[in-house]
């Protein structure tokens, strides 16, 4: 689990694990490859070994959750169904198969998205603020998928939230992101006894103090028009 505060990097991360977006330095390493390396056509065979959960669509249920198989295998259409009906079944979704999204809760809509990322068995899932917008029951059964998921698959998934309850709930590992820097990995007991002040006020829910100097403050008020 990636987690930190709101603007904190977490989402430019996962951008960067994905290949979306290369660093300024450094280098960023997935499944064994170095991304800014990469050719297109690299870059593009290892996508087919990474899931991504979305949420939304134009399609019915099992049509989005059969596309990426359409799209990037020769299988037959029986294949094709008999495969995505598993995953349906594995996120809870069986019976729904021919709604369409706006029939959709918002928890089925983020098991739909998980149904459609992990339909091609790939080796690692990403997953973007899966409980964001759910209420609590609906979050807590979100994790039971994402650990079924990962039992079932012997897949790695990358979360990136910043639930506290969800985290310490699915996650092996954690690294808790602040203004950009990897402040602290280990695992949710680790991070629980951490001293670190920006780890401990994100536990505590205790809000950031304004240190913005007075005359800086100032300045930025009355000299806006330069900026």
């Amino acid at each position: 689990v990636i987690m930190g505060s709101s603007g904190s990097g977490k989402s430019t991360l996962l951008r960067h694990m994905l290949g979306l977006r290369h660093p300024s330095s450094g280098t960023v390493r997935v499944l064994g490859q170095d991304l800014a390396i990469l050719d297109k056509q690299a870059l593009y065979a290892l996508r087919r070994q990474i899931g991504v959960a979305f949420q939304r669509g134009s399609l019915s249920l099992i049509e989005n959750v059969e596309l990426p198989l359409r799209e990037h295998t020769t299988l037959d259409d029986n294949t094709i169904g008999i495969m995505s009906r598993m995953k349906l079944e594995m996120t809870n979704l069986s019976g729904f198969e021919n709604l369409m999204p706006s029939e959709l809760s918002g928890g089925m809509l983020k098991r739909a998205g998980l149904a459609r990322a992990v339909v091609m068995d790939p080796k690692l899932l990403f997953f973007d603020e899966p409980s964001a917008g759910l209420d609590p029951i609906t979050s807590a059964e979100l994790d039971e998928s994402i650990l079924a998921l990962r039992n079932a698959l012997r897949m790695t998934i990358v979360v990136v939230t910043h639930e506290l309850d969800s985290a310490f709930k699915i996650a092996d590992r954690i690294s808790v992101i602040g203004d950009g820097t990897v402040l602290l990995t280990g695992s949710a007991d680790e991070i629980r006894d951490s001293t670190d002040a920006h780890v401990n006020s994100l536990l505590t829910r205790t809000p950031r103090k304004d240190s913005t100097d007075p005359r800086k403050y100032l300045d930025r008020l009355t000299n806006w028009t330069e900026l």
